[in-house]
C-alpha cells in the first residue's frame, strides 16, 4: 500500500511516499531554518507562506523520486495537529485536495504519533507495546504505546518543551537557530560541573516535567554576567544545561519503565538527536536490561516519511478524514478529534 504523506506543522515542508508503513520510497523536504535564523526563531506567517510556495513542487518530486505515478497512490496522510495553525492548514488543505483529486482516502495523523512511528522505518522488528519518550521543540511526552494507534500519555511537560528550552538557551548564548545542534557541539567542549542549575519536580505527578525554571535560570545567569561585565564559561554552561535536561528526561523515563513494566524504550523527536541524551538513555537501558531504540538522526526531525508510517497504521485502524477535516494548533495525543 502506497501512502502519499504531507508534513507542514512548523518550518519544514515535507512530502513522502511510504509503502506499508515501513518502506520509504521517497522523502522530499524543504527546510526554512536558514530563513528563520535571521529572526532567531520561527516566524509563523513566513512559515505558512513558504509552505504554500513549496508544497506542490515537493509532491511532484516525491512521486518522481519514488518512481510512481498518481494512480499508484492508495491513500493520502497528513499532519493535522498539533503545530503552527497557519502552517498546519497549508498541509491539510493541500492533502484534502490531493485525496479528492486522486479519489483515495484521507488519513489525519497526529504529529507526535508520527515522530514515534519514525522508529518503524529504522527498525523493522519494532512492534508495540513499548514506552516512548517523545521530545521535540513543541512537545515533551512519555507515552505508553499499547498498539499502533492505542496510546496513553503518562507524563508531559507542564510548560516549555525540551526543544524550545534548548533554542532559548542557545539564543541567549549567542548561538544560531535552531539551537539544538550548536548547543550539543558547544557542550562537547566541556566536562561541565560548574553551574548549579535547577531540576524541577511536579508535586503529585511524578512523571510530569517542567523546563521553564531551567530556561529562566540560564537566561538570568547570562544576563547577570553581561550586566556585571563578567565572563561566562559558555561551553560549561551548555554542558550543565544539557545535563539538567537529560536528568529530567531519563529520571522520568526510568519511573515510567518501572510503572509500566515495558521492556522496550523508544526515543522520538528532534531532541532525541542530542548526543548526551542519547548516551544517558543508553546507560539507563543497559542498566535495566531494556531494549533501546534510538532513531537515526535523519528521522529525528520533522519529515513526511514518519507521517506516512503512522498514516498506514491509522488507515488500517479505520481512521479517515473527509473534506471537512480541520487543522488544530493543539491536541492531546491520546484523545484525538477529527
Amino acid at each position: 500500500m502506497n501512502i502519499l504523506a504531507f508534513e507542514s506543522s512548523c518550518d519544514e515542508t515535507a512530502v513522502a511516499v511510504v509503502r506499508n508503513g515501513r518502506e520509504v520510497l521517497s522523502d522530499a523536504i524543504l527546510s526554512q531554518a536558514d530563513m528563520h535564523a535571521l529572526y532567531g526563531g520561527v516566524v509563523p506567517e513566513i512559515a505558512s507562506r513558504k509552505h504554500v510556495e513549496a508544497i506542490a513542487g515537493l509532491a511532484d518530486q516525491a512521486l518522481q523520486d519514488a518512481g510512481l505515478i498518481k494512480r499508484d497512490i492508495d491513500a493520502v496522510a497528513v499532519t493535522y495537529a498539533p503545530g503552527l495553525i497557519g502552517a498546519v492548514l497549508v498541509g491539510v488543505s493541500f492533502a484534502k485536495s490531493a485525496a479528492w483529486a486522486l479519489g483515495v482516502p484521507l488519513v489525519p495523523v497526529h504529529h507526535v504519533r508520527g515522530h514515534i512511528a519514525a522508529n518503524y522505518l529504522a527498525f523493522p522488528e519494532l512492534e508495540p507495546p513499548f514506552l516512548a519518550l517523545a521530545i521535540s521543540g513543541g512537545n515533551t511526552l512519555l507515552v505508553d504505546v499499547r498498539d499502533y494507534t492505542d496510546m496513553r500519555v503518562l507524563g508531559a511537560t507542564r510548560d516549555d518543551a525540551a526543544g524550545e528550552c534548548f533554542d532559548k538557551a542557545a539564543r541567549v548564548l549567542g548561538l544560531p537557530y535552531p539551537g539544538g545542534r550548536p548547543m550539543d557541539l558547544l557542550a562537547q567542549q566541556s566536562a561541565g560541573g560548574i553551574y548549579a542549575l535547577p531540576r524541577a519536580h511536579v508535586d503529585g505527578s511524578a512523571l510530569d516535567m517542567s523546563f521553564s525554571g531551567l530556561k529562566t535560570a540560564v537566561v538570568n545567569l547570562v544576563h547577570n554576567a553581561q550586566q556585571k561585565g563578567e565572563t561566562l564559561n559558555a561551553a560549561a554552561l551548555a554542558r550543565d544545561f544539557t545535563q539538567a535536561v537529560s536528568d529530567e528526561l531519563t529520571e522520568r523515563a526510568a519511573l515510567a519503565l518501572d510503572q509500566t513494566g515495558r521492556s522496550k524504550l523508544v526515543a522520538a523527536g528532534g531532541v532525541a538527536a542530542n548526543s548526551f541524551i542519547r548516551a544517558d538513555l543508553e546507560k539507563l537501558c543497559h542498566k535495566r536490561g531494556v531494549t533501546l531504540y534510538l532513531p537515526p538522526l535523519k528521522w529525528c526531525g520533522d519529515n513526511g516519511a514518519m507521517i506516512g508510517a503512522q498514516g498506514y497504521y491509522e488507515y488500517m485502524a479505520g481512521i479517515r478524514g473527509d473534506m471537512t477535516l480541520n487543522g488544530f494548533a493543539t491536541m492531546e495525543l491520546d484523545n484525538l478529534i477529527f
